[in-house]
């Protein structure tokens, strides 16, 4: 949200900070004592590990040293055994949790002046804002590739639209989530995450969760120690895309290589090497974790869960934000611009942001298989 209003008042990456009122907080799974989103109660039904994957606990190396620096160093994790979803929460999933308790997102609340104390109260009203998000648009002018990585020039291709949210991914008046269902929810900030994750565990009386960063790198590598991606080392090792990301030149031309613009059905590429579809591309996916640079060479061995609230910052920006861990890169990754659909690389987003590539999937504390 920070960055939503960054955009619509100053076309730039920097200033407000919002207060996010505590009525509207949820628990963290790193035990932060938020308080939980109120949802109505709903009949518990039968739990079921369909569309999950049992991920045995082990060891591996996590991180990469030649990748960013925030990847770095590559230090030895421990994780327990988990349940992790199948595929990510799609739009069919998230609308039973909106249908079951009448839950908003984030993205369809209209922001509050208190929430935004750095900005004057005339300047906010000035701005006359409406719900809505964050969304990729095209620009019509190529970029030179070397100003892709600078933070100033996101504003030429993220745009806030009115009206844009989960349920209207590109805004009003254009294609919704209905017509897609087995697409991946976008437009979902963390909290809002999180919040399903509690109807989830409220519906099943068993525990849904974001993963830790931990636990998604070693879900997303497959069992594969220390590869470039989740499939191996190389991009396309059978002469086609193995994952829904940017083809062409971003972020004017996509050629759609591998059949799509934007989100993907989930399930449509390949299962890597504990069957799990989409660990790469697609969609960004939140963690638990709140984000720090340098966390790697702080954390320890066992079931890592992130460093406390108060040493996350982001290091790009001036405003001291705290930030929550994103993985597995979207449809809008290229190695022209961030090749973040790696299973080392970092992104790192205020926990009230949405966007249009930004979902989610679940970890679920349940008893092994029978065949364990």
């Amino acid at each position: 949200m920070r960055i939503i209003i960054a955009i619509v008042a100053t076309g730039l990456f920097t200033g407000c900070k919002p207060k996010v009122p505590a009525g509207d907080k949820v628990q963290g799974a790193d035990g932060s004592g938020e308080k939980q989103y109120n949802v109505k109660p709903t009949s518990r039904g039968d739990f079921s590990t369909e569309n999950l994957v049992w991920v045995r606990g082990g060891s591996f190396r996590m991180g990469s040293n030649t990748g960013q620096r925030d990847e770095q160093p590559i230090h030895s994790v421990k994780v327990n055994s988990f349940w992790i979803g199948k595929f990510e929460v799609t739009n069919a999933d998230f609308y039973r949790f909106t249908k079951a308790t009448g839950y908003k997102t984030i993205a369809e609340v209209v922001p509050k002046a208190e929430n935004f104390p750095d900005i004057p109260l005339e300047e906010f009203k000035k701005m006359d804002l409406k719900s809505g998000s964050i969304v990729f648009v095209s620009p019509s002018a190529d970029i030179p590739v070397k100003l892709l990585k600078d933070h100033r020039m996101l504003t030429r291709w993220w745009k806030y639209v009115n009206g844009a949210n989960w349920r209207f991914p590109q805004g009003p008046n254009q294609p919704g989530s209905k017509d897609k269902p087995n697409h991946p929810v976008v437009h979902i900030a963390w909290y809002d995450a999180v919040a399903y994750c509690d109807w989830k565990k409220m519906v099943t009386g068993v525990v849904h969760r974001l993963p830790t960063e931990a636990e998604w790198e070693y879900a997303a590598r497959g069992g594969l120690e220390g590869k470039e991606y989740i499939w191996g080392t190389k991009e396309e090792p059978f002469g086609k895309p193995m994952a829904n990301i940017w083809h062409g030149r971003f972020p004017k031309e996509n050629t759609k290589k591998d059949g799509y613009y934007g989100t993907a059905p989930v399930g449509r590429f390949p299962v890597n090497g504990y069957g799990i579809h989409d660990m790469a591309g697609n969609v960004w996916e939140w963690c638990s974790d709140w984000y720090r640079p340098e966390y790697y060479s702080e954390s320890v061995v066992s079931n890592p869960k992130g460093p406390p609230v108060e040493k996350s910052y982001d290091p790009n920006e001036r405003g001291g934000d705290k930030k929550r861990v994103q993985r597995g890169g979207s449809f809008l990754c290229t190695d022209l611009y961030c090749g973040a659909f790696r299973p080392a690389r970092r992104m790192k987003t205020t926990p009230d942001t949405g966007m249009s590539h930004a979902g989610f999937r679940v970890v679920v504390e349940a008893p092994p298989p029978a065949t364990e």
